[in-house]
């Protein structure tokens, strides 16, 4: 078989990849990103809060070829989880879940998609290669990469949006030694919009493209395992787990598409969980109903903890 030119290679995963679900795909090289330095600078002010992690294998996230040495290429995807938001069921209180976690735990879904597709890579080219998936976890910056991959661009809340799907997907990637054709970054199109920062109520967003994760309501309810600092919770209003304020107000998603993918659709407990539900839950109850989700990232007495900040908030209000 004639060996493929990095062009055509790159045209048949992305074709691949589109058949297995990926609606954006977009291919960077391996490569030291292109705000690397601000990395430094943002963990060094203490934005990252107490996530310890996000300090340590700073290379690999500066540049994919210290995860997967002789690398040459990162093939991104982006996978759609917009659903538009059902009602609440009644009036009694209850607290609200970021949308990517209405369904199945992405990580599983989307991590096995990429094991297939690089299966299809080696059946199809002709030349040894290696490849390594990664699924939010990995030590990259994926909305670097997703950026250098012209997926979308960086918005001013710090997410990564498109024109056509907004912000609702989740990204994945594969790190390989093949040499592929790159894909041109994207223009900013935020303008002179600030509604995502004009509505973050925790201040989070301080400045255009700037996040202080240590105020965010996705870190406080997701990742602090320790109480929430006072001054903050009464800011949370009723979420108890993530935040979806800054793409809720943003105008890139006033018209994005909603997912076809089976394991992204509603499960249990819901967007609108009950506060009285989280607040009694015993390990057992936690283990049955969030089997498979990715709620599972906050442990039994986070979710207590946001479920009573929520009820307390919501009392406050008259609600």
């Amino acid at each position: 078989m004639r060996s493929m030119t990095p062009a055509q290679k790159s045209l048949r995963i992305q074709g691949i990849a589109r058949d297995l679900g990926f609606e954006g795909v977009g291919i960077a090289p391996a490569a030291p990103v292109r705000r690397a330095a601000y990395l430094g600078q943002w963990l060094a002010e203490g934005r990252a809060g107490r996530m310890d992690y996000l300090h340590r294998h700073s290379q690999a996230r500066e540049d994919s070829r210290g995860l997967l040495p002789g690398a040459k290429s990162v093939i991104v995807v982006a996978h759609n989880y917009y659903h538009p938001s059902p009602p609440r069921p009644d009036d009694r209180p209850r607290g609200r879940v970021a949308m990517y976690a209405w369904g199945r735990d992405y990580h599983r879904v989307i991590r096995k998609k990429l094991h297939t597709l690089i299966d299809r890579m080696r059946r199809i080219f002709d030349e040894p290669f290696d490849a390594r998936a990664c699924v939010d976890t990995a030590p990259l910056l994926e909305r670097e990469l997703a950026a250098a991959a012209g997926i979308g661009w960086i918005g001013k809340n710090t997410m990564v949006l498109n024109a056509e799907l907004g912000s609702y997907f989740f990204l994945g990637e594969i790190v390989t030694t093949l040499e592929l054709a790159f894909d041109e970054p994207v223009l900013d199109r935020c303008g002179r919009c600030t509604r995502c920062l004009d509505a973050c109520p925790t201040g989070a967003l301080d400045a255009p493209y700037r996040m202080d994760a240590s105020r965010c309501i996705a870190y406080l309810t997701i990742e602090l395992r320790d109480p929430v600092p006072e001054g903050l919770g009464s800011h949370m209003q009723d979420w108890v787990y993530g935040c979806d304020i800054c793409q809720e107000t943003c105008p890139h998603n006033r018209r994005a598409p909603e997912t076809s993918e089976p394991a992204y659709a509603i499960r249990d407990p819901g967007p609108h969980p009950l506060l009285a539900d989280l607040l009694a839950w015993t390990q057992e109850d936690y283990d049955r109903v969030l089997r498979g989700s990715a709620m599972k990232r906050a442990k039994p007495h986070m979710l207590a903890r946001n479920a009573a900040i929520a009820a307390a908030n919501l009392a406050r209000a008259g609600r």
